[in-house]
């Protein structure tokens, strides 16, 4: 299946996984990045040795491109941005923030940069600080949103960027791969659906949470503190909504979330911790591997495909 991203980043099939703050580790980058796709690793708030760390461990596990995933917001942003210059990764995929000043030094050692945006400004600000592509992110997905819908984001990207789009958001099977390139885009991220496969570390509850989810089982917090998060509905996220219609202060919304997607990944706290996942949930119904996962999407995309063609 080539495509421009498969072109940019020598790999064989248009499929990221999200950089899953807790859950996009060594294992499961490696395993998507074996299986075709491009494996990110979340380095989210860990400190830069511990990336460097991640790094080299999925280097041991896969000779095949891997990215990294850097939340800019956060402070070690500037010392894991060197990081991945030096142990020679080969893309980078943004958040929170604009990577332009770590550009000309990813742009000198090769590395791809993709900001994830959930904007069609910010898009075009991304073209011009020198992006490769971009990571068009609707507000489907699990974890923290934007606020427009991946059928309505795509497009409008596609059609205000001259660089390769990847759709993500709503994605967790060949049916949502072909959509997306009938939107126009050159590859998709999913994010849920690997956090369910059989090489992510994430605790049997929680994967169990999303194989047994409905299509209305998540829910959004944070709306009033600008920092929307989708998960699925659990005792912490109605005690956070009940705070929230109460006007809670931005403080004690925050105590009741601290370390809470920790709880979820790690000890299988269901009742307390976040569980991150899109709407897309109750589209997956079985833990499989990665690479099962990646060649049903495909195949299943390229039959989606192939039939549109047969019904002109």
């Amino acid at each position: 299946m080539r495509t421009k991203i498969t072109e940019l980043l020598q790999i064989e099939y248009p499929i990221f996984q999200g950089g899953m703050a807790w859950v996009a580790e060594h294992k499961l980058a490696a395993a998507v990045s074996n299986a075709g796709g491009l494996g990110i690793i979340g380095a989210a708030s860990a400190p830069p040795e511990v990336v460097r760390e991640e790094i080299r461990k999925c280097k041991e596990l896969t000779d095949k491109p891997f990215g990294v995933n850097i939340m800019l917001l956060n402070p070690n942003a500037e010392e894991v941005a060197k990081i991945v210059v030096e142990e020679g990764v080969k893309a980078v995929t943004t958040g929170a923030g604009n990577p332009g000043k770590f550009m000309e030094l990813w742009k000198n050692a090769g590395v791809k940069v993709i900001p994830v945006v959930a904007s069609v400004a910010m898009a075009k600000m991304m073209e011009r600080a020198g992006a490769d592509a971009v990571v068009a992110e609707g507000m489907e997905s699990g974890g923290h949103i934007g606020s427009t819908t991946t059928m309505a984001l795509v497009p409008q990207v596609v059609d205000a960027v001259s660089i390769p789009v990847i759709a993500a958001g709503g994605i967790a099977d060949g049916r949502g791969m072909a959509a997306a390139f009938m939107l126009g885009a050159e590859g998709i991220q999913m994010g849920t659906r690997f956090v369910a496969s059989k090489e992510s570390i994430v605790h049997e509850n929680y994967k169990n949470q999303i194989i047994k989810a409905k299509d209305i089982d998540s829910v959004v917090t944070g709306m009033s503190t600008g920092h929307p998060v989708r998960s699925l509905r659990n005792q912490m996220t109605r005690e956070y909504l009940k705070l929230e219609k109460e006007n809670a202060d931005f403080m004690e919304l925050e105590k009741l979330t601290l370390g809470s997607l920790r709880k979820a990944v790690q000890d299988g706290d269901t009742v307390n911790g976040t569980l991150m996942a899109g709407q897309i949930a109750g589209l997956i119904r079985r833990e499989q591997t990665c690479r099962e996962i990646i060649e049903e999407t495909v195949q299943q995309a390229q039959e989606c495909i192939a039939a549109q063609g047969q019904h002109k």
